[in-house]
């Protein structure tokens, strides 16, 4: 698995915006970029640069996922029938670790990436390491019997500013079946995501 090697709160940083929605995020404070330069004006983006950074900014709320990864990810975007952007966002939602996440079995992405690659994740029963695994509709995911006494999960369960989105029904604390791949504007995003500049990144 490879580590993510900046802080987790950089991205929202260098992105000016607060990706996760969480409350201690530095983007409350101080809304410029990192760095000794962070408070200059900012100039007019090009379109490569907004490409670049819808890109970036995606890529990173999924918990930063390897280029190779996201890029693979979107070829079968583009193969599959329908809109790509849409069929991206589908099959980024579909990552057992973005499930494990929104079923708030942990606090973040990448805790949630952490518990699946522990081994403290269970799909349709079956222990599952890998983060990148495929949820289908009607995948069952839960947590082994070590993970619901967690501090980690006890602490994601109880955190207000998510709430569980309807195409991932509870099961009691520990249980979760994902329902239907969501559209666009059915993820609970944050901020805004514009995977339809991803797509023109790409196209490019």
């Amino acid at each position: 698995m490879s580590k993510r090697k900046s802080a987790k709160y950089k991205l929202d940083r260098r992105m000016g915006e607060n990706i996760w929605g969480r409350p201690n995020s530095p983007v409350n404070k101080r809304s410029y970029g990192p760095g000794q330069h962070g408070q200059r004006r900012k100039s007019k983006m090009s379109d490569f640069g907004l490409q670049l950074r819808a890109k970036q900014k995606l890529k990173g709320y999924y918990g930063d996922v390897t280029e190779k990864q996201f890029k693979r990810t979107y070829k079968e975007a583009s193969a599959m029938k329908g809109d790509t952007g849409q069929n991206l966002i589908g099959l980024l939602e579909q990552r057992l670790d973005m499930v494990v996440y929104r079923a708030k079995f942990a606090p973040t992405i990448f805790s949630a990436r952490q518990i699946v690659s522990h081994g403290h994740i269970y799909l349709n029963g079956v222990k599952t390491n890998i983060a990148s695994a495929r949820v289908k509709v009607g995948d069952v995911v839960s947590l082994g019997s070590k993970a619901k006494e967690m501090a980690l999960v006890i602490e994601a369960q109880s955190l207000p500013e998510r709430e569980i989105p309807d195409y991932v029904a509870p099961d009691g604390n520990d249980k979760v079946t994902f329902t239907r791949v969501p559209k666009l504007d059915e993820v609970p995003y944050p901020v805004t995501m514009e995977p339809n500049l991803v797509v023109e990144f790409y196209s490019r």
